[in-house]
């Protein structure tokens, strides 16, 4: 089964080709440390952490890198406005990112290099620019890239080359698309500010050059997955791209992933617009940080998520239903003939959207269709071949409905769409239809197999893809409608108390 991403470079979904077959290298864009990370923050190190672990689960070698940037304008500002040093600011605040991730259970980058232990790298990089003609110094000691000296700058923000201010320059390190000019390697030494001796001169690096730098230290001048949020696309991104080939001649990343914003009160979460939450603030009132989690990670990464007390509660309660889920597992026995290895087949169609669901709209509406059916099932005393029936159909509809959206095409939606009803009508018939104790004819598990499977050659082959679910739909309904089946008399073992 094949693996896709939305590149935002290539404005479509690819399927993930490493560089170097079984080894992907990922680098995520971490947090600037002026301040506590919030829970905005965690959105995208909670999608990081997902992107990673299912690589991992996937077979790959996965070497993950996580920068923490320490120092830059606002971290000077900072350090100055309570009279202490960058160092002593910054690490305060990376102290507090590492808890609160722990918290999360987010899993540890395999690298979090900081930008003040990678000066002699970044040092390396704009000496090459200036060699090729890319950069060139100011008065005052700074250096700039000269965007004009790169014809393909800013492809991955879709920028218009026409409103591009060629000649002027930009030393903050942070700027609107509207402003889109030369921009800081290099920042000549100011007072009360912090400076390096190198061999460029001292100065401070600039924002960009410092992930360009720390990126092609660990992971080498090309690697396969840079992630970061969607307001990192310009000028940070865009930034990367074009000093990082420029310099190497090489291409700088294979697939880009952005994540979108949490918003809170209908504007995105940010600390200059002042509407934040940070984790230990909200598991200081009672909330689980599953609960928290859940929430973070409950709408698609591309999709813009609320964030509320209602959202809160919500995923608290389903973090509740699925302990009792697990519980009930825990405890049943099946009535006789009935064939537990199904419960294998749900998870296995679980892991075939996902191949589709890192991109499709998949986590939250799979899930919950799962706990749904399973609860119902154990409390019905039906066997899992009901539950696997029913449910895969389903499922089968969301991959089938992710290609549908990407290829854009009338037909393809209508039939997922079709699949996916049939799913919800199968799993009503067949719980209110079949009655507590009904199983289905054992035989159908060679029929639910081979409609597992394919959903694992959807991508390559479509249609054979729409054929095996639309077999699974209609054999289901068949005997569904026909009532089909026998009573088993072995009672099902109860659920614990309030499951």
């Amino acid at each position: 089964m094949t693996i896709q991403f939305f590149d935002t470079l290539a404005g479509a979904a690819r399927e993930l080709v490493p560089l170097e077959p079984g080894h992907v290298r990922v680098y995520s864009c971490g947090p600037t440390v002026y301040g506590p990370a919030h829970i905005g923050n965690f959105r995208s190190f909670l999608f990081d952490d997902l992107l990673v672990r299912y690589l991992r689960y996937r077979g790959f070698r996965v070497t993950w890198v996580m920068n923490v940037t320490d120092v830059d304008d606002r971290i000077i500002k900072g350090a100055r406005a309570e009279a202490t040093t960058i160092g002593e600011l910054s690490e305060r605040y990376r102290k507090m990112l590492v808890s609160d991730m722990e918290t999360l259970g987010i899993t540890m980058p395999d690298f979090m290099p900081k930008a003040t232990e990678n000066i002699p790298q970044m040092v390396e990089l704009i000496q090459k620019l200036l060699d090729g003609g890319h950069a060139y110094r100011t008065d005052d000691g700074s250096i700039f890239f000269r965007i004009a000296s790169w014809p393909e700058y800013g492809r991955l923000a879709r920028l218009d080359p026409e409103g591009m201010k060629v000649g002027e320059r930009v030393e903050a390190d942070d700027y609107a698309k509207d402003d889109v000019r030369d921009f800081a390697l290099w920042k000549g030494p100011k007072p009360d500010e912090p400076s390096w001796e190198t061999s460029i001169g001292p100065g401070r690096p600039g924002w960009h050059i410092e992930c360009s730098a720390m990126s092609m230290r660990y992971l080498g001048p090309s690697f396969d997955i840079h992630t970061g949020g969607v307001d990192l696309v310009f000028p940070h991104h865009t930034d990367e791209i074009a000093q990082s080939e420029a310099a190497t001649a090489q291409k700088f990343v294979a697939y880009w992933l952005h994540n979108a914003f949490l918003q809170m009160g209908g504007q995105k979460m940010a600390k200059s617009v002042g509407n934040i939450e940070r984790v230990g603030d909200i598991t200081d009132r009672g909330i689980s940080p599953r609960a928290l989690r859940l929430a973070l990670m409950s709408a698609h990464y591309r999709m813009a998520l609320s964030f509320s007390e209602d959202s809160l509660q919500a995923a608290g309660s389903a973090v509740d239903r699925l302990d009792a889920l697990f519980a009930a597992l825990a405890t049943y026995r099946p009535p006789s003939g009935s064939h537990p290895q199904f419960a294998l087949g749900v998870v296995f169609a679980l892991v075939c959207a996902l191949g589709y669901g890192i991109e499709p709209i998949f986590a939250a509406g799979a899930l919950h269709v799962l706990d749904a059916a399973l609860v119902n099932t154990l409390r019905m005393g039906t066997s899992f071949t009901v539950l696997a029936l029913v449910v895969l159909p389903l499922l089968g509809g969301y991959p089938l409905l992710a290609a549908a959206l990407t290829s854009r095409s009338v037909l393809w939606i209508a039939v997922a769409g079709v699949l996916s009803s049939s799913g919800y009508l199968l799993f009503f018939l067949a719980v209110d239809g079949l009655g507590p104790g009904r199983a289905m004819p054992v035989n159908l598990t060679y029929v639910l197999w081979a409609a597992l499977f394919g959903l694992v050659i959807l991508h390559a082959r479509p249609g054979w893809g729409l054929l095996l679910g639309a077999l699974v739909s209609i054999t289901g309904a068949a005997l569904v409608v026909s009532g089909g089946g026998r009573r088993s008399e072995e009672p099902v073992t109860a659920l614990g108390a309030g499951a």
